[in-house]
């Protein structure tokens, strides 16, 4: 982990951690219990209709028909008893999220409207636009970081359940899988990392400027129309929007890059699990339903440990909302009524 991982991960925790620990903890860790549980539901029946994906398509090799209809009437059964679950689930993560964004929300209000903090921040050049920061930073915050989390969870679960599967067909994936998914996020960090994360930040902030200068001539109307001062608001207007146009120029240049690499890096396993067993199939060793299910283990082990590859963009987009809203936490005092922090460290 760098220097700026470090810093990074301190601002996330600072911003992230009071939730969990304030009056409404028992409601939000138990949100969580109940999620995790939900996630232990969705991994085994993933492993279940990945034997079922295998034990058919060997059925339709030996062109078995009892032993395939068998198996499709028990993948149906998977199914029916598996939906629920994951729509369940995504109602109890949008539940925990908005609780979570009204109580951080209320947080940062309490500290705004204190003292007549809002008032000074005005005079803080370091701090633009700090509705936006409260308003959408902050819903893209909770949101976000109980996506991270839940994705973390749930790949550790399949890393488990589906390692086991694939290491009991083919112990050469397992290896080949290990060298190639280290390789991926290597690149992906050292190669796309800083910058990516630079050219999001700059984003938020540029978009942020230019609905800002919208804003202030919809509360200036009729002084701006008074002085005859609209093409000179326009100007202004005009240069906000540039500026966020350039910068969106220059961040999907970058992230044309990474996604060619993404798609190069992803679509090359659809090929790699079936070369690596074919041997084994071909010599009788293996049945071709093995060789399906292994092919589904394998994606599943490296969706699971290429999280940072698949996530990237994402997590760049991420780490420049935390350092918005950090630098706004830190402008404002800790607890309504008190002074507030001088400004960004």
């Amino acid at each position: 982990m760098t220097p700026s991982d470090l810093q990074l991960w301190k601002r996330f925790w600072a911003l992230a951690s009071p939730y969990w620990r304030q009056e409404e903890k028992w409601r939000a860790w138990g949100l969580v219990v109940l999620l995790v549980i939900l996630l232990l539901g969705q991994t085994r029946f993933a492993v279940m209709f990945n034997e079922q994906t295998g034990e058919f398509t060997s059925a339709l090799a030996a062109q078995d028909e009892e032993r395939f209809w068998n198996s499709i009437k028990l993948c149906l059964g998977l199914l029916a008893a598996a939906i629920p679950i994951y729509a369940f689930y995504y109602f109890v993560r949008d539940t925990l999220g908005i609780y979570w964004r009204r109580w951080l929300t209320g947080r940062f209000l309490d500290s705004y409207f204190s003292n007549r903090h809002f008032y000074e921040l005005n005079a803080n050049l370091a701090i633009d636009n700090p509705d936006q920061r409260m308003s959408e930073d902050i819903s893209t915050f909770t949101q976000r970081s109980l996506y991270f989390l839940l994705v973390i969870i749930s790949s550790t679960l399949q890393l488990v359940a589906f390692s086991t599967v694939l290491w009991s067909i083919s112990h050469e994936l397992v290896y080949f899988l290990v060298f190639y998914a280290t390789a991926g996020t290597l690149i992906v960090i050292f190669v796309f990392g800083q910058r990516l994360m630079l050219l999001n930040f700059n984003q938020l902030r540029r978009e942020a400027d230019f609905r800002f200068g919208l804003v202030r001539v919809r509360e200036n109307a009729e002084s701006i129309a008074f002085y005859r001062g609209e093409a000179l608001e326009l100007g202004q207007v005009k240069r906000r929007f540039g500026a966020a146009f350039s910068n969106f120029k220059r961040l999907i240049r970058g992230q044309f890059w990474l996604n060619l690499f993404q798609q190069g890096y992803f679509l090359l396993t659809l090929i790699i699990p079936s070369a690596i067993v074919a041997n084994d199939v071909l010599s009788g060793e293996l049945e071709v339903g093995r060789a399906v299910q292994a092919a589904g283990a394998f994606a599943a082990v490296l969706g699971a440990i290429s999280l940072i590859i698949e996530n990237f963009e994402g997590l760049s987009r991420f780490a420049a909302g935390i350092d918005r809203l950090d630098m706004l936490a830190k402008c404002l005092p800790s607890e309504p009524g008190t002074e507030r922090h001088t400004g960004p460290s």
